[in-house]
């Protein structure tokens, strides 16, 4: 399959798809670290006036004081590093409470580096647009991520060139305090080798999409 859709279009897939039903859907949205899943998702948002909000999968990051007692620290990012038992209960959550009953979600927090309760609270948005590197690991993946996929109407994953995940990545480290040359070992120890596990798993997507300046190439 070839060709190209427009943030519109996709955004009336998505509505049509979610037409009609009688709870929420869900949309996961997959791949690999610094391909533009979070600025993709918030832009599907907009797109989709009201209906939507996003429950990104970052929330779940295990806070910095677990990772560093476990030892883990230096892998934070990696699938073992996520409450993924948390994510999986509050994505079922989202999928079965009915519209107009709040439930919150936790965002990441990039200056404090660490997960905060309660960032996003959906009410009476039938759309979820959930977003992260792991939503389509399987049985084979470590840390739980399988069950993920079952609580997805509908994934797509979003896809991009190897070095501009490398140059996008240093370049978020840069910001987040790290020097040029820790980020440059942070991204080649750890995020690309991440980036190649994520990959294995684009086959059980719905839609590859590559962001292919205002529109989006189907893969």
């Amino acid at each position: 399959m070839s060709g190209a859709l427009t943030l519109a279009e996709l955004a009336a897939r998505v509505r049509s798809h979610a037409a009609g039903r009688s709870r929420r859907f869900v949309l996961g949205i997959a791949g690999p670290p610094g391909a533009g899943k979070s600025t993709f998702a918030a832009a599907l948002r907009a797109e989709l006036d009201g209906l939507a909000e996003v429950a990104p999968m970052d929330g779940f990051h295990l806070p910095n004081a677990e990772l560093r007692a476990a030892g883990a620290l230096a892998r934070k990012g990696e699938p073992d590093t996520f409450d993924v038992a948390g994510y999986l209960e509050r994505l079922r959550l989202l999928r079965e409470t009915p519209l107009g009953q709040s439930i919150s979600w936790p965002i990441y927090d990039r200056d404090r580096h660490e997960p905060v309760a309660d960032g996003v609270v959906f009410e009476r948005q039938p759309i979820v647009l959930t977003e992260g590197n792991y939503l389509l690991l399987d049985d084979h993946r470590p840390a739980g991520w399988a069950g993920v996929r079952a609580l997805l109407d509908e994934a797509w994953y979003l896809d991009a060139p190897v070095e501009q995940l490398r140059d996008r990545l240093v370049r978020r480290h840069i910001r987040g305090g790290r020097s040029a040359e820790s980020a440059a070992a942070k991204v080649a120890d750890s995020d690309l080798r991440n980036a190649e596990l994520v990959a294995s798993t684009r086959e059980r997507a719905d839609l590859v999409l590559r962001s292919d300046g205002e529109n989006y190439s189907l893969r």
